[in-house]
Protein backbone atom coordinates (compact mmCIF):
# COMPACT_ATOMS: atom_id res chain seq x y z
CA UNK A 1 0.00 0.00 0.00
CA UNK A 2 1.07 3.60 -0.54
CA UNK A 3 1.67 4.31 3.33
CA UNK A 4 4.42 1.78 3.32
CA UNK A 5 6.17 3.07 0.19
CA UNK A 6 6.26 6.51 1.63
CA UNK A 7 7.70 5.00 4.51
CA UNK A 8 10.40 2.98 3.11
CA UNK A 9 10.98 6.03 0.40
CA UNK A 10 11.67 8.26 3.91
CA UNK A 11 14.17 5.86 4.93
CA UNK A 12 16.76 7.71 2.59
CA UNK A 13 16.25 10.62 4.33
CA UNK A 14 18.02 8.70 8.01
CA UNK A 15 21.33 7.28 7.30
CA UNK A 16 22.86 6.19 10.63
CA UNK A 17 26.68 5.52 10.67
CA UNK A 18 27.62 2.30 10.66
CA UNK A 19 27.55 0.72 14.61
CA UNK A 20 24.39 3.10 15.25
CA UNK A 21 21.13 1.50 16.68
CA UNK A 22 18.40 1.68 14.13
CA UNK A 23 16.31 5.14 13.82
CA UNK A 24 13.76 5.39 16.82
CA UNK A 25 10.38 6.09 15.99
CA UNK A 26 11.29 10.17 16.04
CA UNK A 27 13.54 10.21 14.09
CA UNK A 28 11.30 7.99 11.31
CA UNK A 29 8.61 11.01 11.92
CA UNK A 30 11.30 13.39 11.16
CA UNK A 31 12.85 11.21 8.00
CA UNK A 32 8.88 11.09 6.98
CA UNK A 33 8.81 15.18 6.86
CA UNK A 34 11.57 15.52 5.21
CA UNK A 35 10.47 13.16 2.50
CA UNK A 36 7.07 14.94 1.99
CA UNK A 37 8.65 18.32 1.78
CA UNK A 38 11.01 16.76 -0.95
CA UNK A 39 7.69 15.70 -2.41
CA UNK A 40 5.42 18.37 -2.25
CA UNK A 41 7.98 21.47 -2.62
CA UNK A 42 9.04 23.09 -6.18
CA UNK A 43 11.77 25.51 -4.64
CA UNK A 44 13.33 23.42 -2.04
CA UNK A 45 13.37 19.98 -4.04
CA UNK A 46 16.51 19.46 -5.75
CA UNK A 47 18.37 20.85 -2.69
CA UNK A 48 16.14 17.70 -0.33
CA UNK A 49 17.29 15.53 -2.87
CA UNK A 50 20.46 15.57 -1.64
CA UNK A 51 19.97 15.98 1.94
CA UNK A 52 19.74 13.42 4.26
CA UNK A 53 20.05 13.61 8.57
CA UNK A 54 22.01 11.20 10.40
CA UNK A 55 20.34 11.48 13.78
CA UNK A 56 17.53 13.86 15.28
CA UNK A 57 16.50 14.33 19.42
CA UNK A 58 14.36 16.65 21.20
CA UNK A 59 15.04 18.46 23.68
CA UNK A 60 13.52 20.25 26.58
CA UNK A 61 13.08 24.37 26.61
CA UNK A 62 11.16 25.76 29.44
CA UNK A 63 8.18 23.43 29.01
CA UNK A 64 8.39 22.79 25.37
CA UNK A 65 10.80 20.60 23.17
CA UNK A 66 12.65 21.71 19.98
CA UNK A 67 14.04 19.64 17.52
CA UNK A 68 17.49 19.03 16.72
CA UNK A 69 18.64 17.84 12.95
CA UNK A 70 22.10 16.37 12.63
CA UNK A 71 22.84 16.46 9.10
CA UNK A 72 26.96 14.65 7.68
CA UNK A 73 29.86 17.22 7.72
CA UNK A 74 29.50 17.41 4.15
CA UNK A 75 26.13 18.11 3.59
CA UNK A 76 26.37 21.42 6.01
CA UNK A 77 26.87 23.68 3.04
CA UNK A 78 23.66 22.43 1.26
CA UNK A 79 21.86 22.65 4.17
CA UNK A 80 23.49 26.39 4.75
CA UNK A 81 21.58 26.92 1.23
CA UNK A 82 18.07 25.92 1.86
CA UNK A 83 18.02 26.21 5.89
CA UNK A 84 15.96 29.54 7.13
CA UNK A 85 12.89 27.91 4.71
CA UNK A 86 13.36 24.56 5.36
CA UNK A 87 13.66 25.26 9.43
CA UNK A 88 10.18 27.80 8.48
CA UNK A 89 8.58 24.41 6.57
CA UNK A 90 10.02 21.75 8.94
CA UNK A 91 8.16 23.91 12.72
CA UNK A 92 4.88 24.34 10.46
CA UNK A 93 5.05 20.67 10.23
CA UNK A 94 5.97 19.95 13.84
CA UNK A 95 3.15 22.72 15.02
CA UNK A 96 5.70 25.55 16.30
CA UNK A 97 8.48 23.74 17.91
CA UNK A 98 11.55 24.80 17.40
CA UNK A 99 13.95 23.53 15.12
CA UNK A 100 17.93 24.19 14.79
CA UNK A 101 20.17 22.32 12.43
CA UNK A 102 23.55 20.71 13.30
CA UNK A 103 26.99 19.33 11.35
CA UNK A 104 27.75 15.69 12.87
CA UNK A 105 31.41 16.42 13.85
CA UNK A 106 33.71 14.07 15.76
CA UNK A 107 35.91 14.90 18.70
CA UNK A 108 39.16 13.24 18.52
CA UNK A 109 41.19 12.68 22.17
CA UNK A 110 44.56 14.53 22.25
CA UNK A 111 47.19 12.36 21.84
CA UNK A 112 48.68 10.21 25.26
CA UNK A 113 51.31 12.27 27.09
CA UNK A 114 53.06 8.67 27.29
CA UNK A 115 55.07 9.66 24.22
CA UNK A 116 53.34 7.18 21.86
CA UNK A 117 52.62 9.22 19.32
CA UNK A 118 48.78 8.85 17.00
CA UNK A 119 49.56 8.25 13.13
CA UNK A 120 48.18 11.36 12.51
CA UNK A 121 48.19 14.40 14.55
CA UNK A 122 44.84 15.68 15.65
CA UNK A 123 43.50 18.38 13.34
CA UNK A 124 42.63 21.31 15.17
CA UNK A 125 38.96 21.41 13.76
CA UNK A 126 38.02 17.91 15.98
CA UNK A 127 39.71 19.63 19.35
CA UNK A 128 37.17 19.79 21.70
CA UNK A 129 37.26 23.65 21.78
CA UNK A 130 36.72 23.55 18.07
CA UNK A 131 33.78 21.30 17.93
CA UNK A 132 32.09 23.18 20.93
CA UNK A 133 32.56 26.89 18.93
CA UNK A 134 31.51 25.24 15.70
CA UNK A 135 28.46 23.89 17.19
CA UNK A 136 27.41 27.21 18.36
CA UNK A 137 28.13 28.89 14.93
CA UNK A 138 25.74 25.78 13.52
CA UNK A 139 22.65 26.53 15.96
CA UNK A 140 22.49 30.55 15.28
CA UNK A 141 22.84 30.24 11.43
CA UNK A 142 22.41 32.33 9.40
CA UNK A 143 22.66 34.80 12.23
CA UNK A 144 26.29 35.65 12.83
CA UNK A 145 27.87 36.02 16.09
CA UNK A 146 29.67 39.40 16.95
CA UNK A 147 31.22 38.68 20.33
CA UNK A 148 31.64 36.35 23.09
CA UNK A 149 32.11 36.63 26.76
CA UNK A 150 33.17 34.58 29.47
CA UNK A 151 31.35 35.13 33.18
CA UNK A 152 32.74 33.37 35.83
CA UNK A 153 30.52 32.82 38.81
CA UNK A 154 31.45 32.95 42.60
CA UNK A 155 30.84 29.53 42.77
CA UNK A 156 33.12 28.67 40.40
CA UNK A 157 30.91 27.60 37.48
CA UNK A 158 31.13 29.64 33.95
CA UNK A 159 28.58 31.24 31.73
CA UNK A 160 29.02 31.71 28.52
CA UNK A 161 27.69 35.14 26.77
CA UNK A 162 27.07 34.59 23.13
CA UNK A 163 26.05 38.22 21.34
CA UNK A 164 24.39 37.87 18.05
CA UNK A 165 24.07 40.67 15.03
CA UNK A 166 21.17 42.79 16.46
CA UNK A 167 20.17 43.20 12.60
CA UNK A 168 18.93 39.85 12.85
CA UNK A 169 16.72 40.18 16.16
CA UNK A 170 13.53 39.67 14.67
CA UNK A 171 14.10 36.64 13.09
CA UNK A 172 15.30 34.66 15.90
CA UNK A 173 14.97 36.51 18.90
CA UNK A 174 12.36 33.92 20.08
CA UNK A 175 14.89 30.98 19.61
CA UNK A 176 17.33 32.64 22.24
CA UNK A 177 16.24 30.23 25.36
CA UNK A 178 16.18 27.29 22.89
CA UNK A 179 19.82 28.21 21.61
CA UNK A 180 20.88 28.07 25.19
CA UNK A 181 19.35 24.68 26.13
CA UNK A 182 20.35 22.88 22.63
CA UNK A 183 23.96 24.20 23.74
CA UNK A 184 24.01 22.80 27.14
CA UNK A 185 21.81 19.45 26.47
CA UNK A 186 25.14 18.91 23.52
CA UNK A 187 27.96 20.53 25.11
CA UNK A 188 27.29 20.45 29.12
CA UNK A 189 28.00 23.67 28.99
CA UNK A 190 26.03 27.05 29.66
CA UNK A 191 25.45 29.64 27.07
CA UNK A 192 22.85 32.71 27.21
CA UNK A 193 22.43 34.26 23.87
CA UNK A 194 21.58 37.87 23.74
CA UNK A 195 22.10 40.91 21.69
CA UNK A 196 24.51 43.85 22.07
CA UNK A 197 23.17 47.05 23.40
CA UNK A 198 23.52 49.24 20.78
CA UNK A 199 23.92 52.95 23.01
Amino acid sequence: SRAIFVDMAALNKIVKDKGASAPDAFEMEVAQALFDLESNSTDLKAELKELYIVSAKEVDVAGRKAVVLFVPYRLLKLTHKIQSRLVRELEKKFSGKHVVVIAQRRIQRQEAKSGRTLAQKRPVSRTLTAVHDAILEDLVHPTEIVGKHTRYRTDGSKLLKIYLDPKEASNVEYKLDTFGSVYKKLTGKEASFEFPVVA
